[in-house]
């Protein structure tokens, strides 16, 4: 890390600039990517984070669940800042920074940037000149039938142009990846945990669809017709053939298009809106989507329980963090719909599991200690469905202040469950529902209580999440997770997570919950749960031995049943 700082430095003079900025986000905007530049140059391994390297400091940008991790991983090179500190932060006025014109969006500069200091654009990648990236260009896109999707494309390309003459725009440029493979029903494998299809799409107010990816890519979808020859083109041949396009207005997004992109489509067109329709379109699932992501939350939490009964009952090894997470996979791929984890697993023991989005690496993870606790955030993506759960387990007999605890996070887990959704019908409304027993305490913990969810697709998405901010409307078919928390520096991790769906029934909207998989009971203080909350729980316990039972083996439905 540190010799990939001093060359980057040495290009400062080449290129005029003070200091060079290396956002986590690839090209498409994605999350999760096989392209990671910012661990290149920081060596920090998170979700989300920007860092920006100067002639004599280096600081590095993250959120609240990185606390911890930033610090272990990049602390020593790095001065380490929540994203909060980098909107019109002072430490860089008056300096050029160099970015990647294809990495940032223009909204993120405004607000980040343009009021303390110059930004210059390199269209060369200066951590690819350090250390070349690749992508990976040999796995097909395929198809998704209407029977596993529910909505045909030309039903999802209609909504589309009726978006567009209601907004008078001639075109919309799809920019991310998510948001096409949702509307052409297809995926892919650009992603390291989800099916994404790297690509890009232009749809016309006559629906006419052009296909912007790699042809090594699509050459399956063009031979099976499900697109044709005609309706596809090169990434490469984008810049020359976007101005050969008829028509005056165009709709982009500022999520995910970046300013290399919009800067190309300015220089033809007019952009009269920055608002991509498919995200709050593809966040409202249909019937067969929520029903096929309950029978994949029914296979996972078959797994999970299966796990949790053997990590507690029967396993007497020590074992690490890293084993614990691969037995955890070996039980779910044993059904033969599972196809690889949704995420990296988040298994940590002890102090390990105050670190929010702890990553167990072979060569530094700890032993399970039987006296510790043991936070265990994993999922899945099956044939068809996305997955995500947390559980906090026990092996002894937990002091009762840990207890306490684990009970208020509980009881904020349930409060979001059982939320009125006629009432409080938002993210922020519901946020503070899971946070108000522990706030009684003057407790709380520095991320989200929720976030959306793809079908067949990001482990994360939006509009809608359940946060301090979030105001999207929660709406009937949305997917969301659940998942209140507490941590302890040095000493625990608390979280239960669920992932949830809204329904609806006389009119009235309510949470149903997909996740089918224990809670720990042992770590509950039951004196601190009223009546209507230890109803839930038997309900919950109830619901899920009657529809995972029958794939379970004697012992451990033995088992799941004295937990009714």
């Amino acid at each position: 890390m540190k010799n990939h700082i001093e060359i980057l430095r040495n290009k400062f003079e080449k290129y005029n600039i003070d200091g060079y900025v290396v956002p986590k986000n690839d090209d498409y905007f994605t999350e999760y990517s096989k392209i990671n530049r910012l661990e290149i140059i920081s060596n920090f391994s998170g979700s989300a984070g920007l860092a920006i390297i100067l002639k004599n400091k280096n600081y590095l940008f993250t959120d609240g669940r990185y606390t911890i991790q930033s610090q272990l991983e990049s602390g020593k090179y790095f001065k380490i800042f929540g994203f909060e500190k980098l909107v019109n932060c002072s430490l860089f006025k008056n300096l050029t920074l160099g970015i990647d014109p294809k990495l940032f969006t223009n909204t993120q500069i405004k607000n980040y940037f343009l009021k303390n200091n110059k930004i210059k654009f390199i269209n060369k990648n200066l951590i690819d000149e350090i250390k070349k990236q690749k992508e990976s260009h040999n796995i097909p896109f395929f198809s998704l039938n209407k029977n596993i999707v529910g909505e045909s494309v030309s039903s999802k390309i209609n909504k589309i142009s009726k978006y567009l003459k209601k907004n008078n725009s001639d075109y919309i440029f799809i920019s991310a990846p998510e948001n096409v493979a949702w509307l052409l029903n297809i995926r892919g494998g650009d992603g390291p945990n989800s099916p994404i299809p790297n690509s890009r799409l232009l749809i016309s107010k006559t629906k006419k669809i052009l296909l912007i990816s790699n042809l090594s890519k699509c050459k399956k979808l063009i031979k099976n017709k499900i697109i044709k020859i005609n309706q596809f083109l090169d990434i490469n041949n984008l810049s020359k053939e976007i101005l050969k396009i008829k028509g005056k207005y165009f709709i982009i997004d500022d999520k995910s298009c970046s300013i290399f992109f919009e800067n190309l489509i300015k220089s033809k067109f007019k952009i009269i809106s920055r608002e991509d329709p498919t995200y709050l379109l593809k966040a409202v699932k249909n019937k067969t989507e929520i029903k096929n992501m309950i029978n994949a939350h029914l296979l996972d939490g078959v797994a999970l329980t299966r796990f949790i009964y053997w990590i507690k009952k029967i396993n007497k090894k020590k074992i690490t963090e890293v084993e614990a997470a691969i037995k955890l996979e070996k039980f779910r791929k044993m059904n033969k719909n599972f196809l690889y984890p949704s995420f990296d697993t988040i298994a940590g023991s002890g102090k390990n599991g105050a670190i929010v989005h702890y990553r167990a690496k072979k060569e530094n993870c700890r032993i399970i200690n039987k006296k510790d606790i043991f936070l265990c955030d994993s999922g899945g993506q099956y044939k068809y469905g996305t997955t995500d759960v947390t559980r906090t387990i026990c092996f002894s007999n937990q002091k009762q202040k840990i207890k306490n605890i684990f009970t208020k996070v509980l009881k904020g887990h349930i409060a979001v469950a059982t939320t009125n959704l006629n009432k409080n019908n938002t993210g922020k409304k519901i946020d503070k529902r899971a946070r108000k027993y522990l706030n009684k305490s003057n407790l709380d913990y520095a991320h989200g209580t929720g976030h959306g969810v793809g079908f067949f697709l990001n482990v994360h998405e939006g509009p809608q999440s359940i946060t301090k901010i979030n105001n999207i409307k929660i709406k009937q078919g949305m997917i969301l997770s659940n998942e209140p928390g507490y941590y302890k520096k040095n000493q625990y991790g608390i979280r239960i997570e669920n992932l949830v769906y809204v329904s609806k029934k006389n009119n009235n909207l309510f949470f149903e919950n997909l996740t089918m998989a224990p809670i720990e009971k042992d770590l509950i203080n039951f004196k601190m749960l009223n009546t209507f909350e230890k109803k839930y729980l038997f309900k919950y316990h109830l619901d899920v031995y009657s529809k995972i039972s029958k794939y379970l083996k004697n012992n451990e439905k033995k088992w799941l049943a004295s937990l009714i």
